[in-house]
């Protein structure tokens, strides 16, 4: 007879009421006798449905019909039906899982947000503004006789200024440094809309355009410095320390597609304001159930936290008792939010269900040292069908397609090698550790915790992916740099399946997105 495994759920009542359910004897066999158990557990006493996180939809909550679709450590909501509306059916998402756009407008767009604070990233194809009405008439008309004579339209110095100022003001909204990449969208994007700007001795019609934009844009920053623009001062030689006062040392722009890498403080705040809502944070983060406070400190102190963070470069110890909040699932998909505009744990984990099928084909077609050391994953991957576990084994196969080392990122050790794992934590930059009970990779891990730079800073996570993922957004809400021995699995990640700044990747990476 086998025996039965206890299992653990995460039951959430409220947003700010989440509670550990334990099974001795594993997960039941019926909703009723779950349901008998949450009933227990919360006391509660009217009617009610259960929805539970579906990896197929990037931990999307969905409503629960069978016991069969859970699984050791899985996260179950409560829905209360009432009397009248039993039918009532809900379609919320776990808004510590998968913020909604309620939830990003919050974030971004709330009362403590400044005016410089981006809201969007850099579009695929960038949309041209309007001009002044004069520009614009002069604009139509000129389209109208190049379409019919492909005569191109003779601007005054007026009219091309106010058609670069506009231009730059747009850049802006997006980033205060674009690249050389994003000007070419700008001055392609701006003679397919008016062909009579169109140049005719240039290779692409509009790399005059290109030049003047970056010129433009370079004064436009100059001018917004004058004004007390937070990122761009931050690269000024006043803000700089005496032996790092030169233009081209220590320039502290976006590496990576932050859309907010240093806002502003908001209006109506200063420093002391939010140094005294950090300090009220330290006394939040103690308190249980104390969720939506801190969200709405953390969202308040953001501009003070990217400032820190950015300029000053603490060492990740010093960060974490000062900002203690930051080092929780919740508030990193929150700061990856604020910085990007993306969603991290939803994407990250949705992306990598999608590029499943054809990523594993592609590895299992290579032959050499891939296949030679991806032959043990993939012999785990045919053996299960749990999709955490599958997830696992395609972040490792893409470590080593891409000619890096698994044991850089995911170092697994056993519980009785405990010590080993602690003394490998001092070592290494950072990585996700794994400790199981035995060495069957089939069984659920005993743990999974986070290190960087010899500090724990995140245990118990439920799955190799779930760290990976924490792992990916606590570089950026740290501002770290990618190790280097895994920087090209680290770009992959970025460019290829969280899709930020897809542009520019290396040739390695380039690689395998065209064969995806």
């Amino acid at each position: 007879m086998a025996v039965k495994r206890p299992a653990k759920l995460r039951v959430i009542l409220t947003p700010d009421d989440t509670r550990k359910l334990i099974l001795p004897d594993g997960i039941p066999k019926t909703m009723g006798e779950l349901m008998d158990e949450v009933s227990k557990l919360c006391a509660l006493s009217g009617n009610f449905r259960l929805q539970y996180q579906d990896r197929d939809f990037g931990d999307a909550l969905v409503n629960l019909t069978s016991t069969t679709e859970l699984e050791d450590f899985a996260t179950i909501k409560v829905i209360p039906i009432t009397d009248d509306c039993s039918q009532e059916f809900n379609l919320t998402v776990c808004d510590d899982l998968m913020p909604q756009s309620s939830d990003d407008t919050e974030i971004l767009s709330s009362p403590s947000s400044s005016a410089s604070t981006q809201t969007r990233m850099w579009p695929r194809e960038f949309q041209i503004p309007g001009f002044s009405y004069d520009t614009e008439l002069q604009l139509e008309k000129g389209n109208a006789v190049y379409r019919s004579d492909l005569t191109r339209l003779t601007l005054s110095s007026k009219t091309k200024s106010d058609i670069l100022e506009k231009l730059a003001e747009e850049i802006f909204k997006y980033k205060a440094y674009p690249t050389d990449a994003d000007f070419s969208d700008v001055a392609e994007a701006l003679i397919k809309k008016h062909p009579c700007l169109s140049e005719p001795g240039s290779y692409n019609r509009c790399y005059g355009w290109k030049q003047r934009l970056k010129t433009k844009m370079g004064n436009y920053r100059t001018q917004l410095k004058g004004i007390g623009c937070s990122e761009l001062i931050a690269n000024s030689l006043k803000s700089k320390a005496p032996e790092d006062a030169l233009p081209a040392k220590k320039v502290k722009r976006p590496r990576r597609g932050e859309a907010n890498h240093i806002p502003d403080i908001p209006a109506g705040e200063t420093i002391e304001k939010l140094e005294n809502e950090r300090l009220s944070l330290l006394s939040e983060v103690k308190k249980r159930n104390n969720r939506s406070v801190i969200r709405e400190k953390m969202a308040k102190t953001f501009s003070l936290r990217r400032k820190e963070i950015v300029e000053k470069e603490p060492k990740i110890g010093e960060l974490k008792e000062r900002w203690p909040a930051l080092f929780t699932m919740d508030e990193i998909n929150n700061e990856f939010l604020r910085i990007t505009t993306v969603p991290l744990q939803p994407r990250f984990l949705a992306s990598l269900d999608k590029h499943h099928s054809k990523l594993i084909e592609i590895i299992r077609n290579k032959g050499g040292v891939v296949r030679e050391k991806t032959q043990k994953i993939l012999k785990v991957l045919d053996q299960s069908l749990e999709v955490n576990l599958k997830r696992e084994c395609l972040l490792k196969c893409l470590t080593v397609y891409l000619g890096e080392d698994v044991d850089s990122l995911i170092k697994e050790y056993l519980v009785a090698q405990k010590e080993e794992a602690e003394t490998e934590l001092k070592r290494c930059a950072m990585a996700v550790f794994v400790i199981r009970e035995d060495e069957d990779p089939l069984q659920p891990a005993h743990d999974i915790w986070i290190g960087i730079e010899g500090v724990e800073v995140l245990n118990e996570l439920p799955s190799v992916a779930h760290a990976c993922a924490m792992l990916f957004g606590l570089i950026y809400a740290v501002n770290l740099s990618y190790p280097g021995e895994l920087k090209y699995t680290f770009d992959a990640l970025q460019k290829i399946f969280m899709e930020i700044e897809p542009k520019k990747m290396t040739r390695k990476v380039c690689s395998l997105s065209a064969k995806l």
